[in-house]
């Protein structure tokens, strides 16, 4: 019998193989959890761009005891119960989101891929969830609305020393239809955030020796961030120096309720608090005309060893009025984490890392691949719970071990 050397679609069709590939997009599908996603990241770009997005506080101990308590959580399924159909939608601030997620705001989105928050912009309208601009973003108010003209649009202020400058940014947002407003109360200075003091993180990012050389490992980070437009905020002219240096000089340290009562008077959109720490300051917020409010340590990047919003969660939830929503942020990684913040009693999750280590992976469709794998997390651990809603989710749903 003659041989003959087997051609490859016939070895292909047999064992199911496939060519490798080897574009960008190959590698986000490999990705299966945020955890992969956030590897990937890491080898794509620079070490400082990584570490200020993936660091913390001190050391650190505010993220990892977030995403501990995460892991603390155990389910209570329930079964034979019929999930061939799960409803993943909610309400958010009285308006309909697809899940109970948002893409929180992020400052210098830009650092992390040239694309920026456009591509986080245009992700959150095709899922129909909502996403918030930073004061510290670095495309303008009026440029994302005219990106993503059908995203429900939120806006963070931070509080700038400069009152009026603050009115008119709050006049911007309401012109540019954006629905929500994100008072963050939690950084009237820097945090001590090391790896970025360590990396010596500037912004814009300065030329080195230490990035001269960073560029041979990460050529094209590089060549996008040289051959597209200077990294600069869109809403602030200030700029220079390290992170901490930047927010010491623009922000105003003498933030009071007083400014809250401004806010609440000059905004007639929803008005969300975040960076709410506490039970107390939870219901003197809301007492004071807030919407909503965000349980958040701001990813554990301001005050080392603070409270865990997860465990925070039940008892504010059960100290303010049905009417106030309550939003979670920190340590979220998975869908599964989404399902357990809502069963104890979160209307919805806000993210910042994990789209961004999308971000840094593959820019928009980095994003697309964190949120998708959200979603199917999500919808996993309902149907796992024998839950085919969101309202269904409840305290009755989980427990915190020990």
């Amino acid at each position: 019998m003659t041989r003959r050397r087997p051609r490859w679609s016939e070895l292909q069709a047999e064992l199911g193989l496939a060519l490798p590939r080897v574009d960008r997009q190959a590698a986000l599908d490999r990705c299966a959890s945020i955890a992969d996603v956030r590897r990937l990241a890491r080898r794509r770009v620079p070490r400082a761009v990584f570490d200020y997005t993936d660091g913390a506080a001190g050391d650190e101990l505010a993220l990892r005891r977030a995403r501990q308590a995460f892991a603390r959580v155990e389910f209570q399924p329930r079964v034979l119960r019929d999930v061939s159909s799960l409803d993943l939608a909610t309400t958010i601030l009285g308006r309909s989101a697809a899940l109970p997620l948002v893409l929180g705001p992020t400052g210098f989105t830009r650092l992390m891929h040239h694309a920026g928050e456009p591509a986080v912009a245009a992700v959150a309208e095709r899922a129909g969830i909502p996403y918030g601009l930073s004061t510290l973003g670095t495309t303008s108010l009026e440029d994302l609305a005219e990106s993503a003209p059908g995203l429900r649009r939120w806006f963070q202020l931070y509080l700038v020393r400069d009152r009026d400058y603050c009115g008119a940014l709050v006049e911007r947002a309401r012109v540019a239809g954006y629905d929500t407003i994100i008072l963050t109360v939690d950084t009237p200075v820097a945090g001590i955030r090391r790896r970025d003091i360590r990396n010596g993180l500037t912004i814009p990012p300065h030329l080195t020796w230490r990035t001269l050389a960073d560029m041979a490992v990460h050529p094209r980070w590089w060549v996008n961030a040289l051959t597209t437009e200077p990294l600069t905020f869109a809403t602030l002219s200030s700029t220079g120096g390290t992170v901490a240096e930047l927010i010491d000089r623009i922000f105003d340290p003498t933030i009071s309720l007083a400014d809250l009562d401004w806010l609440r008077a000059a905004w007639p959109g929803s008005l969300v608090v975040k960076g709410i720490q506490s039970v107390d300051d939870a219901k003197m917020v809301a007492d004071h005309g807030a919407d909503g409010i965000i349980l958040s340590t701001h990813g554990g990047r301001q005050l080392e060893r603070a409270p865990l919003p997860l465990e925070l969660l039940p008892e504010v939830r059960a100290a303010l009025p049905a009417s106030v929503d309550v939003l979670i942020d920190g340590g979220v990684m998975g869908g599964a984490d989404i399902a357990a913040a809502v069963s104890l009693g979160a209307t919805a999750v806000a993210v910042g890392r994990a789209y961004l280590y999308g971000l840094m992976a593959g820019g928009e469709a980095g994003v697309q691949r964190v949120v998708d794998l959200l979603r199917a997390e999500f919808a996993t651990t309902m149907a796992l719970l024998g839950r085919t809603s969101v309202a269904e989710l409840g305290p009755e749903c989980v427990r915190m071990r020990p």
